[in-house]
């Protein structure tokens, strides 16, 4: 078997009721939810297992949400003995990957992606930004479209790139809506609107950067213990303070989720075991590369069960 990594899943995961069976069934898992019930002040636990639906997909919520439950799989998951060569997190899940290379304490971590998701929902008025899924479009075809849009019409920004004919953009409404009709331009066979609360991972996010960037300094970052693969470099990184900073740049930068997932097949990761609700980062990893082997553990039982050939 080759190398082992983490990967954690971000915004768009969430389901009501994530996390429940392991917070009944694991120690360790219900500690997690406790910490984070405390930390926030108020039950994201309850949130998370009981909703309802429209408060848990509001960012602010939807963001320490994810979180506990990856960390609360990842715990039971310990038991099992599998240790990562490297950890990776797509967006907010870049903050459990960095629990999990102990660079942030929990707590810490939890507070943040709370501040995270108020300010990324802050940064633009309601209705103003806009985010929207490109299907089948050439990746340097879609950036030189948004260029060209962003100059005559409104910004918009390429902001996950996530697999091979999968691409995300993100930026003002009159901008993604551009794309909308011009997709084909640039192979698009179709382009979905996403229902979120603004233009995430562009430019016009810089305000919400810039507070974070304040709640940031304020917390203990330590070197990782497991290389941490970021988004917005797509390469390992393992400084603290590098960490830190990326997190800055991950709020109005792409996400390079196919890059980080080609950078670390090329290191020798040929095993993923994405941890947290749902198996988004499963069906992107198969896109990438089918020839690896990937492990969702997504509950109790394929926390306690699920087989690592």
């Amino acid at each position: 078997m080759g190398k082992i990594a983490f990967v954690f899943p971000g915004q768009g995961a969430q389901a009501v009721g994530m996390g429940q069976d392991a917070y009944a069934q694991f120690e360790a898992s219900r500690r997690v939810y406790d910490t984070a019930d405390r930390a926030l002040g108020f039950p994201i636990s309850k949130l998370s297992f009981e909703g309802p639906e429209e408060e848990l997909k509001m960012t602010a919520n939807t963001q320490p949400a994810l979180l506990a439950t990856s960390i609360a799989l990842l715990e039971a998951f310990k038991a099992r003995g599998v240790k990562p060569d490297y950890v990776a997190g797509h967006s907010l899940g870049e903050y459990s990957a960095l629990v999990a290379a102990n660079v942030l304490d929990f707590e810490d971590a939890v507070r943040l992606v709370r501040a995270r998701g108020q300010f990324m929902e802050q940064a633009v008025p309601s209705g103003q930004g806009a985010m929207a899924a490109t299907l089948g479009a050439d990746r340097e075809a879609l950036d030189a479209l948004c260029r060209d849009i962003s100059a005559k019409v409104g910004q918009v920004e390429l902001a996950n790139v996530n697999c091979p004919g999968q691409i995300v953009v993100s930026g003002t409404a009159a901008g993604v809506a551009a794309v909308g009709e011009r997709g084909k331009e640039a192979g698009a066979k179709r382009v979905i609107p996403l229902d979120v609360s603004g233009p995430f991972h562009s430019s016009l996010m810089k305000p919400a950067a810039d507070r974070l960037a304040g709640e940031l300094a304020d917390v203990a970052f330590r070197d990782a213990a497991v290389p941490v693969v970021a988004n917005v470099s797509a390469t390992a990184v393992s400084s603290g303070e590098a960490l830190r900073g990326l997190l800055v740049d991950q709020v109005v930068s792409p996400v390079l989720w196919e890059d980080g997932i080609r950078y670390l097949i090329g290191e020798g990761v040929d095993t993923f075991v994405e941890i947290g609700s749902g198996t988004v980062l499963a069906g992107l990893i198969k896109k990438i590369d089918k020839a690896v082997q990937v492990i969702s553990v997504n509950s109790a039982a394929a926390a306690a069960e699920a087989a690592l050939a």
